[in-house]
């Protein structure tokens, strides 16, 4: 990963799906993930579907993309034309991918993957007025209805809209880790973070929907110290409060206990490691403050129904 992120902008593309995305990774690189936002299209200057003037953007001969930048295709108001996007924006993309990029798209941006024949054979989504048409012009390409976003290999899309702001939060998370995701949402006032399939929410962000300072502190304590032996005692002082108080006041904010937070916190971040790095059981075990390898293979399997083993091979990415 290089942590170039190229912004492909398409006449009238649609404001929210350009700047939603954008402001993810924008406050990501802000919290020290490292990306650079670079923005190109066909030509130097043009309008959003909305009307706004959009200038000075890098032409596409010259912003080549290639192995670890992420091409991020916002979606444009699509006219019905059967040139749904010009050629050489098509090549370029292709090309792009090709030479190792990932490649993201928003809302209707999928419709030019899916011209570039990137979408063949692959699982994706769009926004849900779109999905008949996909599957009727890219009849190669696994148009799912019920998605807020989808990663195939490194193709990834969204549905509509807000979607892109969706996905741009689980690439960050795939890059940096679920606590700089989640400090990224909280960054950008999000209500919650919704997962892919909607069903779940990352618990570093599930139980954010309340206003208590105290227990947001003892929250963001516990997710910036995975690692950390904290009694009931040593939390209730980051709260300043008692002990029994700060039970009382974060059962009352979020619905459970702060040792049993701790621990969903702690198994999401063995499953992103288990998924995304080569790290030991015993490894992941030790950074996610488990006891050891044993304890961590019990908890993961009471969790997700598959030992640490059988979880990282449904987890990988392929592609």
């Amino acid at each position: 990963m290089t942590g170039r992120v190229v912004v492909l902008v398409l006449p009238e593309v649609n404001l929210l799906d350009l700047a939603g995305p954008v402001q993810v990774f924008d406050a990501a690189a802000h919290l020290g993930a490292g990306y650079r936002l670079e923005y190109a299209g066909e030509t130097e200057g043009l309008r959003s579907a909305q009307g706004l003037l959009l200038a000075g953007l890098s032409p596409l001969p010259t912003t080549r993309a290639g192995a670890g930048d992420l091409v991020l295709v916002p979606g444009p108001r699509l006219t019905g034309s059967d040139r749904l996007v010009a050629p050489a924006v098509v090549r370029w993309v292709r090309e792009a991918h090709a030479a190792g990029a990932r490649v993201a798209s928003v809302c209707t941006g999928a419709a030019l993957l899916g011209e570039a024949g990137l979408l063949d054979g692959r699982t994706c989504t769009t926004h849900w007025s779109l999905t008949s048409a996909m599957r009727e012009r890219y009849p190669r390409a696994q148009v799912r209805d019920a998605a807020l976003y989808v990663h195939d290999g490194r193709i990834s899309t969204s549905a509509g809209i807000s979607a892109g702001i969706d996905l741009a939060l689980s690439l960050v998370e795939r890059d940096h880790g679920p606590e700089l995701a989640a400090g990224v949402a909280r960054e950008l006032v999000l209500y919650l973070r919704r997962d892919g399939d909607t069903a779940q929410i990352s618990p570093f962000l599930r139980y954010r929907n309340h206003v208590q300072p105290a227990v947001h502190r003892v929250q963001d304590h516990l997710a910036q110290h995975l690692d950390g032996a904290f009694t009931l005692r040593e939390l209730a002082g980051v709260a300043n409060l008692s002990p029994r108080g700060l039970t009382r006041a974060f059962t009352t904010a979020t619905g459970v206990t702060p040792l049993a937070y701790q621990r969903q916190l702690r198994l999401e971040r063995a499953r992103a490691l288990l998924a995304d790095t080569d790290l030991t059981v015993e490894a992941v075990a030790a950074r996610c403050g488990f006891r050891d390898a044993r304890h961590l293979r019990r908890l993961v399997t009471d969790a997700f129904g598959v030992p640490p083993s059988r979880l990282r091979a449904h987890l990988r990415p392929t592609g």
